[in-house]
């Protein structure tokens, strides 16, 4: 298995990338089978040539759907497995929490913000020198530029995994929940704790491409 990739990224973030592939023996065998999961529908994906359209949901799309899409997105590139497209959204839309921003400033992301809504913002994320910055919004997950139809639908948390039995288009529905951050917000472990979370989903978006690689 080879985790090099023409893409240069940002030296912090291909750090933290090369430790959390150190990891991959800290995820559990329940949580293994799960992303095994969706490392099977990319695969399938891959060998009919066809376009591998990931969208995570959670409730809000504010924390755990835009980690989820942008780690997976750095994961796939990190992995050189060509037609992955990342998505997130919600049940509703509200914004991207700025305590996420901040964690991802840390790990090296350069952003730039477009506040043409003052209460949902664009954000670019710049990780790499020659690849194309991740924009992120708030956004209900059938709203463009979301897929409709003939994608993978990720639920990122219990919430909506309940309010969405059923997700339109999907091919497939599949429960990879993680704990919110939010509880820790206004405490002395804000950061650390949106940090960890990001290092986890960072961990299982790897391994998850990391099987494709084998």
């Amino acid at each position: 298995m080879s985790n090099t990739h023409p893409l240069k990224f940002h030296e912090p973030i291909a750090d933290f990338i090369r430790q959390r592939t150190n990891e991959f023996e800290t995820i559990k065998t329940d949580r293994r089978r799960l992303l095994d999961s969706l490392s099977d529908y990319i695969r399938a994906k891959t060998e009919r040539a066809e376009p591998i359209l990931l969208t995570f949901l959670c409730t809000h799309n504010s924390r755990r759907s835009h980690l989820s899409q942008i780690w997976a997105r750095l994961a796939a590139d990190f992995y050189n497995i060509a037609n992955v497209q990342c998505f997130s959204g919600g049940t509703e839309a509200t914004a991207m929490n700025e305590r996420v921003i901040a964690s991802l400033k840390r790990t090296g992301f350069q952003v730039t913000t477009v506040n043409e809504n003052p209460a949902n913002p664009v954000y670019y994320l710049d990780y790499a020198e020659d690849a194309v910055a991740i924009e992120c919004f708030s956004k209900v997950y059938d709203s463009e530029p979301n897929p409709v139809k003939d994608f993978a639908a990720i639920m990122t948390c219990s919430s909506a995994d309940r309010a969405c039995p059923v997700v339109p288009g999907c091919e497939l529905r599949l429960p990879i929940r993680y704990t919110d951050p939010k509880a820790s917000d206004g405490t002395p472990h804000e950061s650390e704790t949106y940090d960890e979370r990001s290092k986890q989903i960072c961990r299982e978006m790897l391994y998850t491409m990391s099987n494709m690689a084998c």
